[in-house]
Formats: structure tokens, C-alpha cells, sequence
């Protein structure tokens, strides 16, 4: 159960004027779930939520045939860590 910090972060009020004001920075930090209710004389007129994330671009086995590219050393000690490999 999500504790009250969450909850009002979940749920946020905004005027109109200030969502005009604020939209892109708004959007950008609301997470899939929560919610800004925009109101108008002290009543909701629009709810603003963010979309959930669509499928992940990435597909099992999409680079299968991709050829890849690999230092022959990319597995040796670096120098750096030299000492703590004593």
C-alpha cells in the first residue's frame, strides 16, 4: 500500500493557468500511474496522465544475425586495477 507521500504524488491539483504555464515540465515528470487533476473556479475540468510504456523496442533475438565487433584483449587485466589484481 503506497504510504501518504506517494499518494499525493500520485494525485496532484493544479489551475489551468498554471498547467498552461508548467505543461511540458508536468509531462516530463509524471510517472505511469500518477495523475495532475487541472481545475478551473475550484472544480476538476481535466485529468492529465501519463501513457503506460508501450512494448519494448528491443525483440529477443532481433541481433541475431548482426555481426559484432570484439577487441581480442577485451578480457585482459587493465592497468588501472593492477595492484588489487596482485
Amino acid at each position: 500500500m503506497p504510504d501518504e507521500a506517494e499518494m499525493i504524488r500520485m494525485y496532484e491539483t493544479i489551475t489551468i493557468e498554471e498547467a498552461q504555464a508548467r505543461l511540458a515540465e508536468l509531462i516530463g515528470r509524471l510517472n505511469p500511474g500518477e495523475e495532475v487533476v487541472i481545475m478551473e473556479d475550484d472544480q476538476p475540468v481535466a485529468k492529465l496522465t501519463r501513457q503506460p510504456a508501450g512494448q519494448w523496442p528491443c525483440q529477443p533475438g532481433s541481433a541475431k544475425n548482426t555481426p559484432h565487433w570484439m577487441a581480442p584483449d577485451f578480457d585482459a587485466p587493465l592497468d588501472d586495477f593492477k595492484e588489487y589484481m596482485e
